[in-house]
C-alpha cells in the first residue's frame, strides 16, 4: 500500500512553530504515520527508531546520494528541488560504498580517539577566550560563541589560517541552509555564492598542500586530502568537496548542540548549579542534549528499486527523510523519552549521529568541545538566565536545529575556581 499521508496540512512542515518544537509533530507520526508521504512531493518520513534502523541497514535500496530536496514553493505548500548530478558533491554523508569507504579511510586517521583527545588544550584556550570576552561584554548573544569554538577547530584540522576563522565561521553555518526547505530566491544566490568563495578558498589551500606536502600523522587534513589526489585516490574536485562537507559536519552540528545546551542550562539554573558542582556529570548532560536536541534533524535517502518499508510501497526516485530528531525520542527505545535525565542507562544509544557505516566521523569531537564549552561556562559564571523580555529563536529549518539568537544574562564569578 502507498503510506498515508502526513497531514492534511502539507505546509505544516515549514511553520514557524514547527521550527521551535518539531517534536509534537514527530510524537503524532511515531503513534500513527511512522512512514508517511509529505502531499505528492515523492518524499516520506520515516519516524521510528527501528525503521529508521531498518532503512540504514538497506544501502542496496536506499542510497546516501543527495538528488533533490525538499522546499516550499511560492505557493507555501511543500514542493521538491532535483539536483543535478555531481560526483563532487558526493562525499563523506552523500556518497555510497565503495566511494564512501575510501573517502573515510582518507580521513579516519585524523579523528582517532587519541588525536581528538590531544586538542583539547587547544580548544579548552579557545573556547576560555571567547566566553571571557562575552562575559567581558557583558553577555548577550551566546550564538557567535557557540559558532566560533567549532569553526575554529574545523579550521585546525584542516590546517587553514586561523586568522580567516570569521569566513569559516560564515562558510560552516550556511550548509544547512541548502537543506532548510525554507530558503527564499535572494538567500539561495548568497549561498551560491558564498558557496563559490569556500570552493575556491579550498582549492587554493589544497594547491598550498600539494606544492609543500607534510607527511606524518600530525599533518592537517588536507595535506592527507593532498596525498590522496597525489596518490590518485582521489580527485581534486571530490577532496575540496570533502573539505567543504567538514565546515558543515563539524561546524554547524556542533555550533548547534553547544547552543542547545547552553539554552538547557539557562532554562534550568537548579541543573546548572548541580554540574558547577559536579562536573564530572557534564558529559551525561551532553549526551542527553544531544540526544533530545538531534542537530542535523533527518538525513536523505533515496529510493533505488520498487521495495517497501514499514508495510508501504516505495518507488524508485521517491526519498526518504530519516528522523533522527523523532527516533531519538521514541519510548520503545528510551525510558521517559522527552525528559533530560543525568543518570540514563546506556547514554549513547540514540541515533543523533547516525548508525552504521555512516556513523558520524566526527562524534568525539563534537563530544569533546561540546564538553569543554559547557565547563568553561559554568566555571566563569555564577549564573546565567534567558532574559524576560527576548527569548531565544532558532534557525528556520526543516534540517538543523541550530538557534539563530540566544540572548543571555550571565553573573561573572569573580575569579575562576580552582
Amino acid at each position: 500500500m502507498r503510506a498515508p499521508i502526513y497531514s492534511d496540512r502539507p505546509e505544516e512542515i515549514f511553520d514557524p512553530s514547527t521550527f521551535e518544537d518539531p517534536f509534537p509533530l514527530f510524537a503524532r507520526l511515531r503513534r500513527s504515520h511512522p512512514v508517511a508521504r509529505i502531499a505528492e512531493t515523492g518524499v516520506h518520513l520515516v519516524a521510528t527508531r527501528a525503521l529508521v534502523q531498518e532503512a540504514l541497514e538497506r544501502a542496496d535500496d536506499f542510497s546516501a546520494r543527495l538528488t533533490g530536496v525538499l522546499l516550499r514553493g511560492d505557493d507555501g505548500q511543500p514542493t521538491t528541488l532535483a539536483l543535478p548530478p555531481n560526483p563532487a558533491s558526493r562525499v563523506i554523508a552523500t556518497a555510497d560504498d565503495p566511494e564512501h569507504a575510501g573517502h573515510r579511510a582518507t580521513i579516519q586517521p585524523r579523528f582517532t580517539p587519541s588525536r581528538v583527545a590531544a586538542l583539547e588544550t587547544s580548544i579548552r584556550s579557545w573556547a576560555g577566550d571567547a566566553i571571557g570576552r562575552w562575559l567581558s561584554d557583558g553577555g548577550g548573544d551566546f550564538v557567535p560563541v557557540a559558532e566560533f569554538i567549532p569553526a575554529r577547530v574545523v579550521a585546525e584540522l584542516l590546517g587553514l589560517p586561523p586568522e580567516d576563522v570569521h569566513r569559516h565561521r560564515t562558510w560552516a553555518m550556511m550548509g544547512g541552509d541548502i537543506l532548510a526547505g525554507a530558503i527564499d530566491v535572494e538567500r539561495m544566490a548568497c549561498l551560491a555564492g558564498e558557496s563559490a568563495r569556500m570552493s575556491a578558498y579550498l582549492r587554493t589551500h589544497l594547491g598550498h598542500a600539494l606544492a609543500s606536502p607534510c607527511q606524518g600523522p600530525e599533518a592537517p587534513l588536507l595535506h592527507a586530502l593532498a596525498r590522496a589526489v597525489r596518490d590518485g585516490r582521489l580527485g581534486e574536485d571530490e577532496a575540496v568537496g570533502i573539505a567543504a562537507v567538514l565546515f558543515g559536519a563539524g561546524g554547524e552540528s556542533t555550533a548547534a548542540l553547544l547552543g542547545s545546551a547552553v539554552r538547557r542550562l539557562a532554562e534550568a539554573p537548579a541543573l546548572a548549579d548541580t554540574l558547577r558542582r559536579a562536573p564530572d556529570r557534564i558529559p551525561a548532560f551532553v549526551e542527553e542534549v544531544i540526544r533530545l536536541e538531534t542537530p542535523f534533524k533527518f538525513h536523505y535517502r533515496v529510493v533505488q528499486r520498487p521495495c517497501s518499508l514499514g508495510g508501504c510501497a516505495l518507488e524508485p526516485g521517491n526519498r526518504l527523510m530519516l528522523l533522527w530528531a523523532s527516533a531519538n525520542r521514541d519510548a520503545s527505545s528510551f525510558e521517559d523519552p522527552d525528559t533530560l535525565r543525568l543518570d540514563r542507562r546506556h547514554g549513547r544509544d540514540h541515533v543523533a549521529f547516525g548508525r552504521g557505516a555512516h556513523f558520524c566521523i566526527g562524534a568525539g569531537l563534537a563530544r569533546l568541545e561540546t564538553r569543554i564549552a559547557c565547563e568553561e561556562l559554568l566555571a566563569r559564571t555564577r549564573s546565567f538566565a534567558l532574559p524576560a523580555i527576548e527569548g531565544p529563536v532558532h534557525a528556520r529549518s526543516i534540517f538543523v536545529r541550530r538557534l539563530d539568537r540566544l540572548p543571555l544574562d550571565a553573573e561573572e564569578r569573580s575569579r575562576r575556581p580552582h
